[in-house]
């Protein structure tokens, strides 16, 4: 039975016609944000959700606090040591925002503060200090900030001698930067405004109207995007210009601004690389003739065509090499072997190499603030489904490790013993086998099952790995199993992985976390009627496509800014990073495409059938999915479905596609969803 107090949205037939194929969009209209209707339905939608949940609203404040306090609010980060200062980031009680500080070659000296963002973010309902970076000289600090949560970043000044702010402004960049030698030169890249391509590279001279700056480089293709970075050696700017497949490089001296940009090597079709500098070579990561999980080349900085490229770690079918630091006098590769993190050193002087290992069954390892190119010490993050995070400095000579922060469970009560995680393969219907990590509450696992929440993603070759949460203990401690399903699109078990989960291949993705759901009940974790599904942005279209095609696997599912209205997106070249999808999703003004994506297009395959439980969030600026594809799907879904299950749409009518910031807004966005699956469990204490 319908509910009559749910939102009316009016329907309004338009006609979208493609090869043979006609379709009605009868809520295309809801594309416009400066349509009062638009924001009339979204209030409509927001005032539901609140109104349908009110009996929550205590239990929320209840896990906020619960999680809040968990939370060390007085803490800092691990202090990392460049161009004779050290850095730290701190968060203070009750402060939303980081500030950052910095102490001159040693951490006994007097503390500057270079910015506190709780300051900065006064009288803003959203604020994102994104990037920053001093000066060679350490007298300037380049900042860029986003106040709008459109990821429209401008770009401003600050003399950290007066304090004071220069009164040039950099608007609609990507904040991105790079400083040249000099100090006074400043290399950025400028977005697309409608598009939000990152397609042009400024040069910009500090104190000069930024009007007038120079443009260096102009990425013509409308599927490359662009940006600049300089050499952990100081030595060079790069500008790298990049598509899903294919990648080339541009360089200068930094030493020399106002010359030109070399081409590093010409771009071909397929063909990706990366660029580091070390002494008189560059070393670079390639899927070059058929590398598919990548090599490690080198080659004089007088010869950086791929004619001259010579081999130095050569590829191998079962490792993927993630990325390199250098040092000084050793190199680190970061690899994937089987799904799991490993850390490969070379010492440059001995040629002598060997491996960090870690023992554990299903961890997340990976080296971190690096910047120091004279360090004979190397930082890592570890952690894993039931262990915190840890920083760890390993000398690269002495093989000695030593814990540098370890993050704190404010809770007496919590044991990582207290939590079993696992890895177990579950079977694909073509035969592949299928990765699963999870983590339980061991006191609390039923040989009967436990309710269930399965996050999952499968898209451009991101892979999620298996991570401590302190908030996601407040699930676990209900009585919650957590599973993370590695389906094909990720590169969880190297490159291949993720080519046969995209383009014409994609339906694998879905395919497989439905896999993964069935095993997982056949194993007892759960039972019908207690699964749940999680995914976000290209994972809520996972989640969309997956209830369509197998709704009754599950009680409920989250979809947080979910990409489900694919054919009309992908088909519209104004909307911003369309055309740059095409690698990864195909395009559809081809044909044998354009009838591939409309076959699991969530919203067009919105059916006349019952539907689990859906919980759909979204915000109105967000840069990356449209707001408008959850609201039609969530329209289409009312106007179709046959059940009488929960369906909400609760838009952030202030935030974009990362949600509220500040670390206390983040967690009150994270306790509807949890407040949402605990409901449906009856859980409340």
């Amino acid at each position: 039975m319908k509910d009559n107090n749910q939102p009316k949205v009016q329907k309004k037939p338009f006609e979208l016609k493609n090869f043979k194929n006609t379709r009605i969009d009868n809520y295309y209209w809801l594309n416009n944000r400066d349509n009062p209707e638009v924001i009339d339905y979204l209030n409509q939608e927001n005032e539901y959700y609140e109104s349908n949940t009110s009996h929550t609203v205590n239990f929320q404040k209840k896990l906020f606090e619960e999680i809040k306090n968990k939370i060390k609010e007085d803490d800092e980060s691990v202090p990392y040591f460049l161009n004779g200062y050290w850095y730290v980031t701190k968060f203070k009680e009750n402060l939303n925002y980081p500030i950052h500080v910095r102490y001159k070659k040693t951490l006994n000296a007097k503390e500057e503060i270079i910015f506190d963002c709780n300051e900065l973010a006064k009288g803003h309902s959203y604020f994102n200090l994104s990037n920053f970076k001093v000066s060679p000289n350490n007298k300037i600090v380049a900042y860029s900030v986003d106040k709008v949560s459109r990821r429209l970043y401008t770009i401003k000044f600050k003399n950290l001698e007066t304090g004071k702010i220069y009164t040039e402004e950099i608007k609609n960049t990507s904040g991105n930067f790079a400083w040249a030698e000099d100090n006074i030169t400043l290399f950025y890249s400028a977005r697309n405004v409608a598009t939000l391509r990152n397609e042009k590279i400024f040069k910009h001279k500090l104190s000069n109207n930024p009007k007038k700056d120079e443009l260096v480089f102009f990425e013509k293709d409308d599927t490359f995007y662009t940006s600049v970075f300089k050499s952990k050696s100081n030595k060079f700017i790069f500008i790298a210009s990049s598509s899903t497949l294919t990648s080339e490089y541009r360089y200068l001296y930094s030493e020399s601004p106002d010359e030109n940009f070399k081409l590093f090597n010409k771009r071909k079709r397929g063909v990706e690389y990366s660029v580091s500098h070390f002494e008189d070579s560059f070393y670079i990561i390639t899927n070059k003739d058929k590398a598919h999980n990548y090599k490690l080349l080198k080659t004089s900085i007088n010869n950086t065509t791929d004619d001259h490229w010579e081999c130095v770690i050569d590829h191998r079918k079962d490792v993927l090499i993630e990325g390199i630091d250098i040092f000084k006098d050793f190199l680190v590769l970061s690899e994937r072997f089987n799904g799991l993190n490993r850390i490969n050193v070379l010492n440059w002087n001995t040629k002598k190499d060997f491996y960090i290992n870690f023992e554990s069954e299903t961890f997340c390892a990976y080296t971190t603030g690096n910047l120091d190119f004279n360090s004979t010490k190397l930082r890592y993050s570890f952690n894993s489904l039931n262990q915190p995070f840890s920083v760890i400095e390993f000398d690269l000579n002495s093989k000695e490790k030593k814990i540098l922060k370890q993050h704190v469970v404010l809770d007496e009560k919590f044991d990582p013993n207290n939590y079993k995680t696992e890895r177990i393969w579950a079977k694909s219907v073509d035969g592949q086998k299928l990765p699963i990590s999870l983590v339980y509450n061991k006191n609390l696992r039923n040989e009967g099952g436990n309710p269930l929440l399965l996050y999952g993603y499968g898209s451009y070759g991101n892979t999620i790995d298996p991570t401590f949460s302190v908030s996601r203990l407040s699930l676990l401690d209900r009585g919650f199993v957590f599973a993370i399903a590695h389906v094909r699109g990720s590169e969880y078990l190297g490159r291949s992985w993720y080519e046969n989960g995209k383009l014409l291949k994609k339906k694998n993705t879905f395919n497989d976390f439905i896999d993964c759901t069935k095993f997982l009940i056949k194993e007892g974790y759960s039972s019908k009627g207690h699964v749940y599904a999680y995914g976000g942005s290209a994972g809520g279209l996972l989640i969309g496509a997956v209830i369509n095609m197998a709704p009754n696997l599950y009680n409920g599912v989250i979809a947080a800014v979910p990409f489900v209205d694919v054919v009309t997106t992908m088909l519209d070249e104004t909307i911003p990073l369309t055309t740059g999808e095409y690698d990864e999703w195909g395009n559809p003004n081809n044909e044998e495409f354009y009838n591939y994506i409309l076959s699991y297009s969530p919203y067009d395959n919105v059916k006349n059938i019952k539907y689990p439980n859906i919980l759909v969030t979204t915000g109105l600026h967000d840069s990356q999915v449209q707001y408008w594809e959850p609201a039609k799907w969530v329209a289409k879904l009312r106007e179709l479905k046959k059940d009488d299950n929960k369906l909400f749409l609760n838009t952030n009518m202030d935030s974009g596609h990362g949600g509220s910031s500040g670390r206390f807004e983040a967690i009150k966005d994270l306790v509807k969803e949890y407040a949402f699956l605990l409901d449906l469990e009856k859980i409340y204490k």
